[in-house]
């Protein structure tokens, strides 16, 4: 992932993991900040209740806004695994 702006704080290292309608987000080891998959909206659970990363397809992955209870907070840029390999090779 990448900060494109906003308050978010620098994403290196920074993964999503998302199975079908779940996922976590994970900073290195640190435990993981769960959310649930609704449409192209990553919804955060407890303790991060009115976080919501709004996604939209890229070309090489996502571009994507956080929101926190309904206001913009930052911007970033995720790409897939897969997608990030390939660049690198």
């Amino acid at each position: 992932m990448q900060r494109c702006g906003g308050f978010l704080p620098p994403l290196g290292g920074v993964r999503k993991e998302i199975a079908g309608r779940q996922g976590t987000t994970r900073l290195a080891m640190l435990p993981g900040a769960r959310f649930d998959v609704i449409g192209l909206e990553l919804h955060y659970r407890f303790p991060f209740v009115g976080v919501v990363d709004v996604l939209a397809p890229s070309d090489d992955g996502f571009s994507g806004r956080t929101l926190m209870f309904g206001r913009e907070i930052g911007s970033f840029r995720m790409t897939l695994l897969g997608a990030e390999r390939k660049a690198t090779d």
